[in-house]
């Protein structure tokens, strides 16, 4: 459906306006669907961010600094979502061996177990495979990139 129609406003002052407005009414609406599929599986959007982190750099620890760095939500208390992935066992925390400072944390195997389980009932990037070739998720991605170097 067209930014129009959702927000029910015919026109916009110029392409850039209703670009943005476009941006922000698809980002909202992804999120809350992302929300949706990760609700049965009491999980966060931040909480699963920091699970996929984990995933990536696996068997290796990733301090909570780095965490930090690289989460998608910026705004977020990564030792506080730490701690309730620990709580679940989805996650170990351990003090750093070469920094006493620092906290490593590393995904458990329950943990990888846990996301594969999320992975395989995503519907919501099923449905992007079927709207968006790979040519058309490669120029959103790269347009989208463009516009963050502003």
């Amino acid at each position: 459906m067209k930014i129009e129609d959702e927000i029910k406003q015919d026109t916009f002052r110029n392409p850039i306006q209703k670009a943005v407005v476009n941006m922000l009414f698809t980002g909202s609406w992804f999120n809350s669907l992302h929300q949706a599929e990760l609700k049965p599986f009491k999980i966060s959007p931040q909480q699963y961010n920091i699970l996929r982190i984990l995933r990536g750099s696996y068997p290796n620890p990733v301090n909570v600094k780095t965490l930090m760095d690289r989460m998608l939500d910026k705004m977020s208390n990564a030792s506080r979502l730490v701690e309730k992935l620990v709580q679940r066992n989805l996650v170990k925390r351990t003090i750093c061996s070469k920094d006493r400072r620092a906290v490593d944390v590393v995904i458990t195997g329950e943990g990888l177990r846990f996301l594969e389980k999320i992975e395989n009932n995503r519907k919501l990037m099923h449905r992007l495979n079927m709207a968006l070739t790979d040519e058309e998720a490669l120029t959103l991605s790269n347009l989208l990139d463009k516009l963050r170097e502003i």
